[in-house]
């Protein structure tokens, strides 16, 4: 997305796609990684869930193609329409880190 939409679509965001997900049963988390690009910035929304069917519960039967909002085109995106599943195998964060 353009530069200038990167503030306003983080909001959107928590507001749309957080909002929802936390709101599934079996929703654990969220992280949101921004990286700024040549006049872009790149936004990763990855969502923890505790099951295959709380995705579903979620996202439909498919859960390969991402959910989008009505409003997503204001912000002028190029969205994945895709979406990655991963098993969490490991994890381990700083006991300074740990909220």
């Amino acid at each position: 997305m353009p530069d200038a939409h990167s503030d306003g679509f983080t909001g959107y965001l928590y507001e749309t796609g957080i909002k929802d997900s936390s709101a599934t049963s079996g929703y654990i988390g969220a992280q949101i990684l921004r990286r700024s690009l040549t006049g872009k910035t790149e936004l990763t929304l990855i969502t923890y869930w505790d099951n295959l069917e709380s995705i579903k519960a979620f996202a439909g039967d498919d859960i390969s193609q991402a959910r989008l909002y009505p409003e997503d085109e204001v912000y002028e995106l190029e969205p994945d329409l895709s979406v990655q599943h991963y098993e969490v195998i490991e994890h381990q964060f700083s006991p300074e880190l740990r909220g």
